[in-house]
C-alpha cells in the first residue's frame, strides 16, 4: 500500500530522530564509560556494573607519586596558553596583511602556508628533536610551544583571513579618510568585527595544543611530559590500570568542556559565519 505525503513525512521525521539518538549514543557511550570507570575501584572496573559505590580514591591517587599528574597538568596548561597568546596575535597580523596588501609573492606565500597543514606530523618531529637537541631545548616548554605554533600558526592564518575578507574594506577606507592610522582602524573597526572568527581559531588552537601526543612524546622525557602523555605511565604488572586512565581522561577533558561553555556563543557564532563566507 503506497504512502501518503503525511505518513512520508512522519516515516521521515522518525527516521530522522532515530539517526540523531544512534548518533549521540555512539559520541556518549565513551564518555558515559571513562565516567563511570573514573570513580570505580580496580576491581569494578573489568566488571559491567552499572550500580557500584563510587570513590574519589582515583582522582587522589594520580595527583600521588609516581604518576604525579599535576606536574603534567601544569605543562599543558602553559604550553597551550602561551601557544595561544602567541599564535593568535602573529596569525591576526598575518591574516590582515593577506586579506588587505597586495604582496609580492603572496599566493605562493599562502598556498605555502597551507601546504605545510598536509605534512605529516611523524615526518617534521624528527628534524625537530635534532634541532632542538643542539639548541639544548629538548624536553623543555619552550620547545613544545615552538612546535605547537608551527602547527597552529598556518590553520589560525587561514581561517582569520576568512573573517576578515568579509569585512566591507569601505567602512576601514571611511575611517582612514577621517584621518583614522592604520592601527586605529584595526583596533577600532577590524579587531571587532573579526572576534567570532578570532576566538574560534584561538579555540581550535589551545584544543590542538592541549590535545598533542606524538610531539610531546617524542621531544619530551620528564620535565616538560604533558597531559596526553601522561596516560601512558598508568600501567602496571596487572596491566593497564583503567580507573587511573579514567581519572586522568577526565581530567584532560573538563577544561574543554569548561572552555566550550564559557565561550559557545562566540564559537557558535564565529563557526556560522566562516560557513556562510
Amino acid at each position: 500500500m503506497a504512502l501518503t505525503n503525511k505518513q512520508r513525512k512522519r516515516l521521515y521525521g522518525a527516521l530522522h530522530v532515530a539517526l540523531i539518538l544512534i548518533t549521540a549514543a555512539v559520541m556518549m557511550v565513551p564518555i558515559l564509560w571513562i565516567s563511570m570507570a573514573a570513580f570505580k575501584t580496580h576491581v569494578d572496573v573489568y566488571q559491567l556494573k552499572v550500580v557500584f559505590t563510587p570513590t574519589l580514591e582515583n582522582f587522589e591517587t594520580v595527583f600521588q607519586s609516581p604518576y604525579d599528574l599535576h606536574h603534567k597538568l601544569f605543562n599543558s596548561t602553559i604550553v597551550a596558553f602561551v601557544t595561544v597568546l602567541i599564535a593568535i596575535p602573529l596569525a591576526t597580523m598575518a591574516a590582515y596583511s593577506f586579506s588587505r596588501f597586495r604582496l609580492f609573492g603572496e599566493r605562493i606565500m599562502f598556498v605555502m602556508i597551507l601546504a605545510t597543514q598536509f605534512v605529516p606530523a611523524v615526518v617534521i618531529v624528527l628534524p625537530f628533536f635534532i634541532m632542538f637537541r643542539q639548541l639544548g631545548i629538548l624536553d623543555t616548554r619552550i620547545g613544545l610551544i615552538i612546535v605547537n605554533l608551527s602547527i597552529v600558526m598556518p590553520f589560525a592564518v587561514w581561517m582569520i583571513k576568512g573573517f576578515i575578507d568579509g569585512i566591507p574594506i569601505d567602512t576601514e577606507e571611511s575611517a582612514l579618510v577621517d584621518g583614522s592610522t592604520r592601527f586605529q582602524v584595526i583596533r577600532n573597526i577590524v579587531l571587532p568585527m573579526a572576534a567570532p572568527g578570532i576566538v574560534t581559531a584561538a579555540i581550535f588552537c589551545f584544543i590542538i595544543a592541549w590535545n598533542d601526543f606524538l610531539f610531546a612524546l617524542i621531544l619530551t622525557t620528564n620535565k616538560a611530559v604533558t597531559l596526553p602523555v601522561g596516560l601512558a605511565l598508568f600501567k602496571a604488572e596487572e596491566g593497564d590500570l583503567w580507573n587511573l586512565l579514567a581519572a586522568a581522561g577526565i581530567i584532560i577533558m573538563v577544561p574543554m568542556f569548561v572552555l566550550a561553555l564559557l565561550i559557545q556563543k562566540h564559537f557558535v557564532q564565529g563557526m556560522t559565519m566562516g560557513a556562510v563566507r
